[in-house]
């Protein structure tokens, strides 16, 4: 079991870091950028970068940045305008950030990603090799989802997983989430009787916390949950992450005794397993008995077609689906060796019979083990 104190000392230690800092801290409806604070966060992090550790900036606050200048009051709902609106202002987060590196001799580089990019493994690649030479030229990445062109279908909604995914490219290691609250609570701060939580070890320590939305300034698109999903789904890959508010960021960097730590609880998985579990959205569902659910969770097994009851939906070989009990409840995430049509005809049959029935190219399991994750991994 990971423990407080390795999760403190590895984040101080961390020779490359990603951190993330939202809209909330960086801007306001009304004023649009904060320039003090953008500031503040800066310096420290090119402080940092001088004192010999690489870091990677996933910076919020385009859409937020460019609603003042358009005359908007408040936060668009619809996607163009949300779209116009990052058009404009990222110029302005760029050139704010431009002009404080500056003073440290430092040249930043804007690197734009949306969802798709981190879903297609030559994209992938090509953003990972981008990032890599960038930190080798001695330049300081700044990555933003690209709000101009990403679709509503496919977009993250938010920059705080999109900062797990970048940790994970990058093989940072350690994350830090900066927002506008200090910690993780028990219930929404200001709660009576919500208390800070300074560690957590697995997803069995979130299940009674109550999470709640966007951040104070109304300007944000994340909110604690998937802040909290975020720093989950980088630990779930071996990375330790630390959630806290902006003005915090120099003593998150230096594993001091504030915000919440989020201790690894996975070796450092496969990028396709982690969007699988995270960020996939399934087609179909594959509904198994509940000897097949025994198998999968008791022993991680492949599933196999001699288990497998029902389909649901509509997919094709490759596919990611949810994996359901007998009544539903889900069991995992697979992706699916055979589609939602060829299912039905291999149902209770073993993976010789298959062959012997349908040829050599169906004897293979339904989900493989490695193609699979279970539901307390799932998001």
């Amino acid at each position: 079991m990971p423990e407080l104190s390795e999760a403190r000392e590895i984040v101080a230690e961390a020779k490359r870091v990603v951190v993330k800092i939202g809209s909330s801290s960086l801007t306001s409806v009304e004023g649009g950028l904060n320039r003090e604070n953008l500031e503040r966060v800066t310096n420290v992090l090119a402080r940092h970068r001088a004192a010999g550790h690489e870091v990677i900036l996933v910076s919020s606050g385009a859409v937020a940045a460019g609603l003042e200048p358009m005359g908007l009051t408040e936060r668009p709902d619809d996607l163009a305008t949300k779209q116009a609106a990052a058009a404009v202002g990222q110029s302005l987060v760029m050139a704010a950030y431009t002009d404080v590196l500056a003073e440290h001799g430092v040249v930043p580089a804007q690197v734009l990603l949306t969802a798709e990019d981190l879903m297609r493994r030559t994209s992938y690649r090509n953003a990972q090799r981008t990032i890599e030479r960038l930190l080798a030229l001695g330049c300081f990445p700044i990555v933003n989802e690209n709000d101009a062109v990403a679709t509503s279908e496919v977009r993250f909604g938010d920059n705080d997983r999109i900062a797990a995914l970048v940790a994970h490219l990058a093989h940072a290691d350690a994350l830090i989430l900066l927002s506008d609250v200090a910690a993780l609570y028990t219930a929404p701060p200001g709660t009576p009787g919500a208390e800070a939580v300074d560690f957590v070890a697995d997803q069995g320590d979130l299940e009674d916390l109550g999470i709640g939305g966007t951040g104070a300034a109304g300007v944000g698109s994340g909110g604690m949950q998937t802040k909290v999903q975020a720093a989950t789904m980088a630990a779930d890959s071996g990375i330790p992450t630390v959630l806290t508010s902006a003005p915090n960021v120099e003593a998150a960097l230096h594993g001091d005794e504030i915000g919440t730590y989020f201790g690894v609880t996975h070796k450092r998985r496969q990028k396709r397993i982690l969007w699988l579990g995270h960020l996939a959205r399934t087609v179909g569902k594959v509904r198994v008995d509940a000897g097949a659910v025994k198998a999968l969770e008791g022993r991680g097994t492949s599933l196999l077609a001699v288990g497998v009851t029902d389909v649901e939906g509509e997919f094709e070989a490759g596919d990611p689906v949810d994996v359901v009990g007998p009544r539903g409840d889900l069991v995992g995430r697979g992706f699916v060796n055979f589609s939602s049509e060829e299912l039905p005809m291999m149902f209770g049959l073993t993976t010789e019979e298959l062959g012997e029935r349908y040829g050599q190219d169906y004897r293979k399991e339904v989900i493989h083990r490695n193609d699979l994750m279970l539901s307390d991994a799932v998001f």
